[in-house]
């Protein structure tokens, strides 16, 4: 497991990167997620949640995981 930054795997990272980016269209991101990380896009979605979580993650971008945090609490609160 390479924490080059003090924490988080070079995989976290790249989770994050890609999050940061914006997609244009349907099936973008999934394509991206597939090519790019070599997971499947529910796997993602899970490794994705529980970063969301990690304290490292949000040491290290702090903007994007604030912001999905309050996607994912509103989509909770839609149910």
């Amino acid at each position: 497991m390479d924490t080059g930054d003090g924490g988080l795997a070079q995989r976290e990272q790249d989770i994050l990167a890609l999050e940061r980016r914006g997609f244009s269209g349907p099936g973008v991101k999934e394509r991206a997620i597939r090519e790019e990380l070599g997971l499947a896009p529910v796997r993602y979605y899970q490794l994705l949640n529980a970063l969301l979580d990690n304290p490292r993650a949000l040491a290290h971008d702090p903007i994007t995981v604030n912001r999905l945090r309050r996607v994912r609490e509103s989509r909770r609160a839609e149910r």
